[in-house]
Parts: structure tokens; sequence; C-alpha cells
């Protein structure tokens, strides 16, 4: 299975760290943030991977280079101008292959296993969800006994942490350009074609300064 790193992002709330470098690059605990979901990915088995970017995007590959370095092979999916979670994805899809796929966005922390989503996948998408943040309490999609769905009498609404396995086909019909990847996926849950799962560990959305100083602290706390 191949995975792909979302990593196209302007990084706008942590300014002035994100002025003049990319997003991804940010550290934590002196490590690039891309680089735990990079050495995550590469223990749990995960070879091939795709990198998108568009805001300094040319640092990223300098810096990350063809990936040998952490036991990996990396492509890179240049936007120029970027397009969105759903738009990236869909330009990246003649890297990934026909097959599913694992995204995960390159602004969250997370201890999450990725080796449990090496497993075939049943539908067009299988969603990590996690507990609602402080700064995201309405949270996004309900799963009951293991199907995800958009509908509040379902359940409790979680939050979707960004991490995820896609099958290809859950783009039919896109058409290039920047669109988001929610519509699709709550299409595909109206049709019972999404699973998904709750995650209890850790994991940060890192949009801001001060969760990147939560992030610092919990490394700091392993250590």
């Amino acid at each position: 299975m191949k995975a792909m790193i979302l990593a196209a992002g302007k990084g706008e709330r942590m300014r002035p760290l994100t002025l003049h470098t990319p997003k991804p690059l940010v550290k934590a605990a002196g490590v690039p943030l891309i680089e735990y979901h990079i050495r995550a990915l590469a223990a749990a088995g995960f070879t091939e991977l795709v990198i998108n970017h568009a805001w300094l995007g040319q640092q990223i590959e300098d810096h990350l280079g063809d990936g040998s370095r952490f036991g990996v092979r990396i492509v890179y999916s240049p936007e120029g101008e970027p397009l969105e979670t759903g738009g990236g994805i869909f330009k990246a899809l003649p890297l990934l292959g026909a097959e599913p796929f694992l995204v995960v966005n390159g602004d969250v922390f997370t201890d999450y296993p990725f080796a449990a989503l090496r497993k075939p996948l049943a539908g067009l998408a299988h969603l990590v969800l996690v507990d609602n943040p402080a700064h995201h309490p309405q949270g996004d999609f309900v799963v009951t006994e293991g199907q995800v769905s958009d509908a509040d009498e379902a359940g409790e609404r979680l939050t979707y942490s960004g991490l995820a396995v896609l099958h290809p086909r859950l783009f039919a019909g896109a058409t290039p350009g920047a669109f988001k990847l929610a519509p699709l996926l709550r299409e595909a849950m109206a049709a019972g074609q999404v699973s998904g799962e709750r995650y209890g560990g850790c994991w940060v959305d890192v949009g801001t300064h001060e969760r990147l100083a939560e992030v610092e602290r919990l490394l700091q706390e392993a250590r």
C-alpha cells in the first residue's frame, strides 16, 4: 500500500514561522513535523510515499530528497497553487496507482499505528476519527458499528483526524482543480461506503503556535 502525506498548506496561522519555512518543515523538538510521519510510515512497512506541496514546496523536496535516508521512496506532486485536500489527492492519483492508499495530513501529530491500516478496504474510504478537540467541539462525522455517517441522530459526532485509507474510485467523476474532500466522503457515506474507527491515543492538529507547543511538551514527556 502506498501512502500520501498532504503538505501543501500555507500554515498562515503559524506565521511568522511559516513565512519562510513550509509548515511541514516547522520543527517540534528539533525535528521537522513531516519527518515524524515519514519515520512512522517506514516503521509500519510503507515504502512508497507521495507528498504534495505548494507553498515553498521546493524546500520540502530539498530537505527530504528521494527518501532513501528514511528507508522509503518519495515522489512529489507539486501544485503551484494549492488545490485543497480533494484536488490535491486527485492530481496525485497517477502516482498512487489503482489500489487503496493511506493519506495523512502533514500538519497533524499522532502516535496512531499506521500498520493497522494495511488491510483490505471494504468500501471507498476508511476514516480514523478522534474525540473533538477544544478548537473543533462540533465534530465532523458519526461512527456506528464501524460505519461512518453524517447523520446527527446516529450518535456522538467525532472529528476526522486527517488520517484515512481511500480508494481511487472515490474520485470517479472528479475534474482537475481545487476542491474539498468532505463532499466526496459524504456522498460515499450516503451509499454506505465509508467505514471508520475511533482512536483515543495521541493526536494534535498542529495549526497554531499553542498546539505546536503542546506537541513539544508531549515529546519532552515521552523522553
